[in-house]
């Protein structure tokens, strides 16, 4: 009996080594499993480098969620207002005023809605209904991608450019809303860099601006005229340029005649670019004194507060009606510009102040996104397509 007992005693004790074995196991498995989860959550999150980058040419991710049947408009090009290498100093500008004089705070008779149309046809809400499950998405979709921005036109496509503009205007004016275009295919546009392209000569720009304005319609639109056209002719002989300038005055004209409630704004480069006067003189030159007003920062960095003290000082200067005004490109402006002057989709910068018509700040007539936050400038993807890591370290 005795040894019975041993024996069952013995099976006893190795049943439960036998357990506290299977435990270890289990326990040691439930820790990798954790451990590889984790790692790619992180790898996931690191920025996708070099497995996200856009792809060249490639303008638009296929979605797999149906949209309406819209002409594509241009995405956005690489860059356009650069910082010159060198240029004379600006004088420091006085402090914005907090309190708008009677002057500054007449506007015209038909205000502009302060709501923005966000185009449903974008290469940031491609990618995010593309990739659901991304980590990432969620961020990108909430802060950039739900967000109203610019439609850039920059091919120059006179047979279906009228279509492609009703196209965005009647989709705006079917919700009440205000869309912002971005005319961008001037001859010697760039002065032959990245974003190089446009018309062949200024008649054929001056046939397009034509059928660009006959897509406008009849409702509220904010048209941002030839980014870099102004601030960045200097590359131009000075016959090219009085031509230049010439066609620019046209095609306000044009634009305005087509929809009188379009508002036209010219090229103010921006803060750290050409001084206030001399900023002014190119763009009367240029006829943006009879226009409704200037833009500023586009596709750059420079913060707000700098930038509404500038175009303060560029349309005092400009002269012109009291109801002439600025936009302000917000898009990139959270940090404002890298202190070494990078303008290459540069790291550590944040997106802005959201689009808006109601800034509170005279003179300033809206926070824009003209150039889209994520479209790269070519060093974080090929230049104007997507790239989801840099949208989302923007949108952090």
């Amino acid at each position: 009996m005795s040894g019975l007992r041993t024996r069952r005693l013995a099976a006893r004790r190795a049943q439960r080594r036998r357990a506290r074995r299977r435990a270890a196991v289990v326990a040691v498995a439930s820790v990798v499993t954790l451990v590889g989860t984790v790692t790619g959550m992180i790898s996931a999150l690191d920025h996708g480098r070099g497995s996200d980058r856009a792809r060249p040419e490639v303008t638009h991710i296929p979605s797999p969620v149906p949209r309406p049947a819209l002409p594509a408009p241009s995405s956005s090009p690489s860059k356009t207002t650069r910082t010159p290498a060198a240029g004379p100093k600006e004088p420091a500008p006085p402090a914005p005023g907090s309190t708008p004089t009677r002057t500054e705070r007449k506007r015209r008779t038909d205000p502009v809605t302060p709501r923005l149309y966000r185009h449903p046809d974008s290469q940031v809400l491609d990618w995010v209904r593309a990739h659901p499950d991304d980590p990432r998405t969620a961020l990108i979709a909430s802060r950039i991608a739900d967000r109203p921005a610019a439609v850039w036109f920059a091919e120059y496509s006179p047979n279906t450019i009228a279509t492609r503009v009703r196209a965005v205007t009647a989709g705006a004016a079917a919700q009440g809303r205000v869309p912002v275009l971005v005319p961008y295919a001037i001859p010697d546009r760039d002065c032959g860099g990245a974003s190089r392209g446009g018309a062949p000569d200024l008649a054929a720009y001056d046939a397009w601006i034509d059928a660009f304005a006959r897509g406008l319609g009849s409702g509220e639109v904010i048209v941002v005229l030839e980014p870099d056209s102004i601030a960045q002719s200097g590359c131009l002989s000075d016959a090219d340029r009085a031509a230049r300038f010439a066609t620019l005055a046209r095609a306000g004209r044009a634009l305005k005649a087509a929809n009188p409630r379009a508002r036209v704004y010219y090229d103010a480069g921006h803060s750290g670019w050409n001084p206030p006067a001399e900023q002014a003189a190119l763009l009367k030159q240029a006829g943006a004194d009879a226009s409704d007003g200037i833009f500023s920062n586009v596709s750059n960095f420079r913060t707000t507060a700098d930038e509404i003290a500038y175009d303060r000082q560029v349309l005092d200067a400009l002269g012109g009606p009291a109801g002439l005004g600025a936009v302000i490109d917000t898009s990139r402006n959270g940090n404002g510009a890298p202190p070494d002057g990078q303008w290459c989709d540069p790291a550590g910068r944040r997106i802005g102040r959201a689009p808006t018509l109601t800034t509170g700040e005279a003179r300033i007539d809206a926070y824009l996104w003209v150039k889209l936050p994520g479209e790269s400038d070519g060093c974080r993807g090929a230049a104007g397509t997507f790239t989801p890591s840099y949208a989302y370290d923007l949108a952090l």
